[in-house]
């Protein structure tokens, strides 16, 4: 294993200006990092609101316009494979620009779609090029000083999280405004802004990497979840707290959408704002990763995520108790999420967009199945069965938490930043 090691070590060279956290990161540079992740990520959304405008329009069956989001999804897991350890090879002002102008392309060409064809290529475009994302998360924390890296990341993953929560409410609006198209072309117009602001403001940070071909940076990833244990349990956690975000954000709408409750569309997007008041709050988490307390931060976490299915298994009596679960259960994942890549990203400093590409993978999986797998148990088992599927990924969080705690401060006692 430490021959193994060695050998990837040693097929990276890398120029100092890798570490270019000699002060700390200013707060309108981190704002600015968080804001384009928020639009980026909120780009392969957008359209969940719109598929029956879609289907009308395109003359898609009902049956499989579902598709359309499946094929974005599938690329953005795609994208986190082949475009984001890229990070770790070429010049990342360049790439976070150029995948950028692309995203802007693409959401051109999905607002002037003419045919259905057209339309699932230009979705596949922006899922594929959406994971800009992640290399400007991993760039954030290459550009902080060590000790504010889990405040910065932990702003701009909660970006990442409140572009999520607001793509639907703001794809309603402006389809009622002006069209299910202008969703798309607005988009592309203020990507092209961001673009124009971060050309002046991105440091340009060259690097060298010497005999490491695009194959073997591939497959080092792989071989970064051989090599890193933490890099594993976090992975883990990873899957199991976006699958129990999953199976609440997918399938809240069923039972607030049914009698006796039979709120409109604009009412339940509105649940999304309680969910962004727990996403702002845990952006904290970083700063206590900082402190060394990302441990201890995780597992009063998980325990919040546990607490909050037993609010919102009360959803279809009180909507207050709605409210308060979702705010309880958007601070537990964003606070285990920034806690977690609060740490991985300080395994490899070399190697930071590929950790970044490793973990997201498993976030894609635990998305993914926990879409598939609360619509089915709601539709034999309604929301109570829902609510005990939710409660039951979130208690084998904690467990697994409890059972590698031991294991993990292993690790991170043999880096001193952390504990």
């Amino acid at each position: 294993m430490q021959g193994t090691k060695e050998k990837l070590s040693s097929q990276e060279t890398h120029t100092p200006s890798d570490s270019i956290h000699a002060s700390s990161m200013p707060r309108y540079m981190t704002l600015l990092f968080a804001v384009v992740c928020g639009m980026s990520v909120a780009n392969i959304y957008f359209a969940q609101p719109l598929l029956d405008h879609l289907s009308r329009e395109f003359g898609i069956d009902y049956s499989t316009i579902g598709i359309l989001i499946t094929i974005t999804q599938i690329f953005y897991a795609v994208g986190l494979l082949l475009l984001v350890p890229l990070g770790d090879l070429l010049n990342q002002r360049r790439l976070i620009i150029g995948q950028m102008l692309l995203s802007v392309v693409a959401l051109i060409i999905v607002g002037t779609a003419s045919s259905s064809t057209v339309l699932f290529v230009g979705m596949a475009s922006v899922g594929l090029l959406a994971v800009v994302t992640q290399t400007l998360v991993a760039f954030a924390a290459t550009m902080a000083a060590p000790a504010e890296r889990g405040r910065v990341v932990g702003m701009v993953t909660s970006g990442i999280v409140i572009g999520i929560l607001l793509a639907r409410s703001i794809s309603g609006i402006l389809t009622d405004l002006a069209g299910w198209r202008s969703v798309y072309l607005v988009s592309a117009a203020l990507m092209l802004c961001m673009v124009c602001t971060l050309f002046r403001v991105l440091p340009n940070v060259e690097r060298e990497v010497k005999t490491l071909s695009y194959a073997q940076l591939l497959s080092s990833v792989f071989m970064l979840f051989v090599q890193e244990r933490v890099l594993r349990i976090r992975a883990i956690l990873a899957l199991l707290i976006f699958t129990a975000f999953s199976i609440l954000w997918t399938s809240v709408v069923l039972p607030l959408s049914a009698p006796p409750l039979s709120l409109s569309h604009t009412a339940i997007g509105a649940f999304g704002l309680a969910g962004i008041v727990g996403a702002l709050a845990a952006a904290r988490a970083g700063k206590l990763a900082d402190q060394g307390h990302g441990q201890r931060t995780t597992g009063i976490a998980l325990l919040l995520l546990l607490i909050s299915w037993w609010f919102i298994s009360f959803t279809e009596q009180s909507l207050l108790a709605l409210v308060v679960g979702i705010v309880l259960l958007d601070l537990a994942v964003q606070a285990v999420h920034v806690t977690n890549q609060s740490i991985i990203l300080t395994l490899r400093m070399e190697a930071r967009s590929r950790l970044t590409a490793g973990y997201m993978v498993f976030y894609s999986i635990g998305s993914a199945t926990g879409s598939i797998a609360s619509t089915q148990i709601y539709s034999h088992y309604g929301w109570n069965g829902v609510c005990w599927l939710g409660a039951s990924v979130s208690a084998v969080a904690f467990l697994f938490w409890a059972v590698t705690l031991r294991a993990t401060n292993a690790a991170l006692q043999r880096r001193p930043a952390w504990k």
